[in-house]
């Protein structure tokens, strides 16, 4: 997807936006608050020249005076995470993960994130707020960031831990357990069947379109 056509919702406070960038398709999000030009990255996957092109772009959502102020992490997994440090270098960036995930990115990108995210907290840039959900089992610390909207749907970031179809990949049956009931008592059993699940990889979906199959999800162990 071209940055000129990232455009994927104009909502009331922010514009969102959306780019597939690398082999694996990754899904880079940017959220631009009309009111501050404040923008926040979630998951700087890879190609960071496309994702600073969709950023130059979103200069247009704002009439203000746009900046990136934080890039936020899903999860460790390398294919999410190819392109941190050249955003690292981003004057008076944050850079945020769960906390159970933020020694390892560290390590392996040779960042430092400043911000290391509990579940239930709320991340607050100027004109941006976005509730943070852990959900265990695809990693330790893998975290989806929620955007509520006035008299309109719920946005949520899941990285790899919710797609259409299922949840994501883990590699025994206590993970799988785990991050299955952590997305259903903490998504399913929270939200709204109109809430947008936006994963780290392919097509949007609903917690409408998806709920019927969470016990085939279950049943069929992945």
């Amino acid at each position: 997807m071209a940055p000129e056509s990232s455009l994927i919702y104009d909502l009331p406070a922010v514009t969102v936006r959306r780019i597939s960038v690398s082999e694996m398709s990754n899904n880079v999000y940017l959220l631009t608050a009309k009111k501050s030009g404040v923008q926040v990255l979630i998951d700087a996957a890879d190609e960071p020249e496309s994702i600073t092109a969709m950023i130059d772009v979103a200069s247009g959502d704002t009439p203000c005076s746009p900046g990136l102020r934080a890039v936020l992490t899903t999860h460790q997994h390398w294919d999410h995470i190819r392109a941190l440090p050249q955003l690292a270098e981003t004057p008076g960036v944050e850079l945020a993960a769960g906390e159970f995930d933020a020694e390892a990115i560290e390590k392996d990108k040779g960042v430092r994130i400043t911000r290391r995210l509990q579940h239930g907290e709320t991340v607050q840039y100027d004109g941006i707020a976005l509730d943070v959900i852990h959900l265990r089992g695809h990693t330790p610390g893998s975290v989806a960031f929620v955007y509520p909207v006035e008299d309109g749907p719920t946005h949520i970031f899941t990285g790899d831990s919710l797609f259409p179809g299922g949840v994501g990949k883990t590699w025994s049956a206590e993970d799988f357990t785990q991050l299955i009931d952590d997305v259903s008592s903490r998504i399913f059993d929270a939200y709204d069947d109109d809430t947008i699940i936006h994963p780290g990889h392919g097509a949007p979906t609903t917690l409408g379109e998806e709920r019927s199959k969470l016990p085939e999800w279950r049943e069929r162990g992945w």
